[in-house]
């Protein structure tokens, strides 16, 4: 039986599209096949495979890789801020920065923008999912955070996750105003956040390495955000200052090479998602849209 492909509404173009997987093969054979199982948990699930993968994209020789790359996904170098052949390694391309106004900020007060480009899905009522990537399963909260007292804060707020393929832009922003705290690491395996992974394990999102960042907002109470780490990703960097006033829009940090996740998390009762995201999410099928765009809109 041919697998099934990954598809996703894509916002920019209105269409149900299908995703051009990156290494589908590989990720296909590691989670569907029962002999990935093997090389999965031995090795690639493992911190030392994606730091000897993400130095080779920190190598010289991966410069030649950008080229090809390009051509193959059609990424728009139109909205680079630096020329596409003034990278040094695959890395510098892949967490490039971008012009500003390729990425405007959704600017209506009551607005939340999206943190990062990428696929999104989200859960309105983390409490009321009984069916997250497979039937019956609930997202565990508590594991995620590993912070019981949070979990039943936010047992009921509202989730927005944010799945970034290699192909996107890999810099992630503050989707909203406010004052954030310093970023606290949880340590896990590196699976892969694929939709081919996910239907296999779900609770690869509250496993995997993740940084969890507060921020205090004016008119939201405390917003979370987390940052998850994937197969391959070198590295989860932040540019943010701690404790300094940061402006919806404004750099958090960056991935390094690999594709990865970040989640958004509201308290109860503070938000209201687009209307396409609780639609799509209500089908499991996520929305393609970019950082910056508009995801929610608070509550009055």
């Amino acid at each position: 039986m041919p697998a099934a492909p990954i598809t996703f509404f894509n916002r920019l173009t209105q269409r149900i599209e299908t995703e051009a997987v990156y290494g589908e093969g590989f990720l296909r054979f590691t989670y569907e096949s029962p002999l990935g199982a093997l090389p999965l948990h031995a090795l690639v699930k493992r911190a030392a495979f994606s730091r000897w993968y993400g130095s080779r994209m920190d190598a010289p020789a991966s410069r030649a890789k950008i080229v090809p790359f390009l051509a193959t996904y059609g990424v728009d170098t139109g909205e680079f801020a630096d020329a596409a052949d003034s990278f040094r390694t695959f890395n510098e391309f892949f967490y490039r920065k971008l012009k500003p106004q390729a990425r405007p900020i959704a600017a209506g007060e009551n607005e939340i923008a999206f943190p990062a480009d990428g696929r999104h899905l989200v859960l309105p009522d983390i409490a009321a999912c009984g069916d997250f990537f497979i039937k019956g399963t609930r997202f565990d909260l508590a594991a995620l955070l590993g912070d019981a007292t949070q979990s039943e804060r936010f047992g009921h707020g509202s989730m927005l996750i944010s799945r970034l393929c290699p192909v996107d832009y890999h810099r992630f922003h503050f989707p909203c105003s406010g004052i954030p705290g310093a970023a606290k690491q949880i340590n896990g395996p590196l699976y892969s956040v694929s939709p081919i992974a996910l239907r296999k394990r779900p609770s690869i999102l509250w496993e995997n390495k993740r940084e969890i960042t507060v921020l205090r907002t004016p008119n939201l109470g405390d917003v979370l955000m987390l940052e998850v780490g994937a197969t391959c990703v070198g590295s989860i960097v932040q540019t943010y200052t701690s404790g300094s006033s940061i402006a919806k829009g404004d750099e958090k940090g960056y991935f390094r090479f690999g594709g990865s996740c970040f989640i958004t998390i509201f308290e109860p009762g503070k938000i209201r998602f687009s209307d396409d995201l609780i639609e799509h999410s209500r089908a499991g099928r996520e929305v393609y849209a970019r950082m910056g765009d508009v995801a929610a809109y608070a509550c009055k």
